[in-house]
């Protein structure tokens, strides 16, 4: 059979309401691929398998499609004629792209500064109007609220449940792949979305198929760690820009996930963020954005500590988003390519040395 997206798929165990089906706006996304880590696992500790849920391969080449697909078809079914969002950058990317698809108008706002070039570029490609706040996400976030509390805009923030149920649907990707939920479900934390989508689908999916639960372990950026610290953060930052977040949105339903899960929310540093998207790009062959790398660089960190034994288990990492959304980070520091005039023996003399 043909795919046809995610609301086709796994529609009937979503819960929308009956318009979100009338005229479905989709760009075929999820089905993303789940791939086994060997080489990555080999060098965290052996003895577990590992899989990489390789988020980035959406259509906007980030997880939030799955919900786009879900909130924008739902607006679109009542008669919205626009759509709002505060992002950082991916979320921005994915509204503007599936209000476009829609023919409907989109609107982002986005925090002063470190947006990465990638994400920006996609929402101003896709025909949105890009407003930057003199500001914080979390500034933007009540703005956004604000607006469509008081005019018929769309709010598409994760806060939006519709949002919450498109991206249930990984989940049962997941499991559907591995025929059961893995032991432990690692992904980034952020605006708490994702962590919260993954639990609800996990839940939903053991009492229908009998699939069983994950231990999740969320992973923050130490330098925007407000459910670790256990607090907002007002000035986040981090060099993971899709989760320097300091209030998430669903910050209680986040840590409530984590403790039914009998899992955890951890931070980790910068540096091992980076570490981790580095290795995984060398060993595996997987590019991803920083804020991906979180979720497999608090695996590392749980294992070397021992504090997470994956002996004997099956780990699922989620990967959020693609290194193109945020190529800078690699560039900015890389040397420069060697130059060698256009002759066998120069090119034999660097390569066979």
């Amino acid at each position: 059979m043909t795919y046809q997206g995610l609301l086709h798929k796994y529609g009937h165990l979503l819960d929308l309401p009956p318009h979100a089906y009338e005229r479905t706006v989709s760009l075929l996304e999820g089905d993303t691929p789940l791939i086994k880590a060997e080489a990555l696992s080999s060098q965290l500790g052996r003895g577990f398998e590992l899989f990489i849920k390789y988020e980035g391969l959406n259509p906007t080449g980030s997880f939030k499609d799955r919900g786009m697909t879900a909130a924008v078809s739902e607006a679109l079914g009542r008669g919205a004629t626009t759509v709002i969002c505060a992002s950082t950058g991916n979320t921005a990317a994915s509204a503007a792209a599936y209000a476009a698809r829609a023919g409907m108008k989109s609107i982002v706002l986005i925090p002063q500064g470190k947006v990465a070039v990638g994400k920006l570029a996609g929402a101003i490609a896709y025909g949105a109007q890009v407003i930057q706040i003199d500001g914080s996400f979390d500034d933007a976030l009540t703005m956004v609220i604000e607006i469509t509390n008081k005019h018929p805009i769309c709010l598409v923030n994760s806060i939006n449940p519709y949002r919450i149920e498109g991206q249930k649907t990984s989940a049962f990707e997941i499991c559907d792949v591995l025929d059961s939920a893995p032991d432990w479900l690692c992904l980034p934390v952020g605006n708490a979305g994702n962590i919260t989508s993954y639990w609800a689908g996990l839940t939903q999916y053991n009492k229908i198929k009998s699939t069983g639960l994950s231990q999740i372990l969320g992973v923050q950026a130490m330098g925007a760690a407000p459910l670790v610290l256990g607090h907002p953060v007002d000035n986040p930052e981090t060099v993971a820009t899709a989760i320097r977040i300091g209030k998430p949105a669903r910050g209680e339903q986040a840590l409530q996930a984590a403790e039914e899960s009998n899992g955890r929310i951890i931070a980790v540093t910068d540096e091992q963020i980076l570490d981790m998207q580095k290795t995984l790009a060398t060993l595996e062959g997987i590019w991803v954005e920083p804020a991906s790398a979180t979720g497999l660089a608090g695996l590392a960190h749980e294992i070397a500590s021992g504090r997470l034994n994956a002996k004997g288990k099956r780990v699922v990492a989620i990967c959020t988003g693609h290194g193109l959304k945020d190529p800078d980070i690699i560039t900015k520091d890389m040397q420069k390519p060697l130059v060698v005039p256009p002759k066998l023996e120069a090119l034999e003399e660097v390569i066979l040395g």
